[in-house]
């Protein structure tokens, strides 16, 4: 499995979001924030290197000050966009992910077991050398399989993990019917720092979630904290939300 942190964005409209708050928002202030942002941070939100060390200084006390609020006035955390892709979970993993939707805002596309089609060994990471498919068994054991059986009066043909019958031998809406929840799933996502509040506390490594969920969860948190070292993982499991 590999996650990938494609952005971080909205740290402009988050800070302005927060003077607004406070009653003390101006347009010249407005103006200084823009800037500041966008002479700190490149378009993926990450810190510019070699970018004017008195901007920077203004831009992490405004995040800092904004952090500090959001733990409870979690509405201004939701200016703060965070843009995911995510390769080869396996797609029970993917399923407790999609749980969370709502908390993405509709926002996961993931690979379609419908319009894409899965090889008999596709599997994640995870579950590589932990399962063996009854297919790859049989022939590990030297046992023959049949590419056709009849059953019931009708011709089935083989297809990873089973068959299907010979008139539907083509048709991926009933050929998914064989795939297994431990085939690999990609995504992208997006999901703001408030709700990432959310679906952290629920699937991080000390909650209950399936092992590659709660690796996935800690990967995401890393590189998060990698682009803003303020929003460590500490932080995000304060959100009150």
């Amino acid at each position: 499995m590999k996650v990938t942190i494609n952005s971080i964005t909205g740290f402009d409209d988050a800070f302005v979001a927060m003077y607004i708050s406070k009653r003390s928002w101006t347009p010249k202030l407005d103006a200084e924030i823009r800037d500041v942002c966008d002479s700190v941070l490149d378009k993926r939100g990450r810190v510019i290197s070699d970018c004017n060390s008195e901007k920077l200084e203004k831009f992490n006390k405004w995040l800092s000050m904004l952090l500090r609020m959001g733990r409870k006035h979690i509405t201004v955390l939701r200016y703060i966009e965070i843009s995911i892709m995510t390769e080869g979970i396996h797609r029970g993993g993917q399923d407790d992910i999609d749980a969370h939707v709502k908390r993405f805002e509709n926002k996961i596309i993931r690979s379609s077991t419908r319009l894409a089609e899965f090889e008999e060994d596709e599997m994640s990471d995870y579950y590589k050398d932990k399962i063996i498919t009854t297919d790859k068994a049989l022939r590990i054991l030297g046992v023959y399989i049949p590419q056709e059986i009849e059953y019931k009066g009708c011709k089935y043909v083989k297809s990873p993990n089973g068959y299907v019958k010979e008139e539907y031998k083509n048709n991926k809406d009933v050929k998914r019917g064989l795939y297994m929840l431990s085939i690999p799933s990609n995504f992208v996502s997006k999901i703001n720092l408030c709700e990432w509040g959310h679906v952290f506390k629920e699937r991080n490594k000390n909650g209950g979630a399936n092992p590659e969920v709660k690796e996935w969860a800690e990967m995401v948190m890393e590189q998060i904290t990698e682009y803003q070292n303020q929003i460590t993982r500490d932080y995000v499991l304060t959100i009150e939300n």
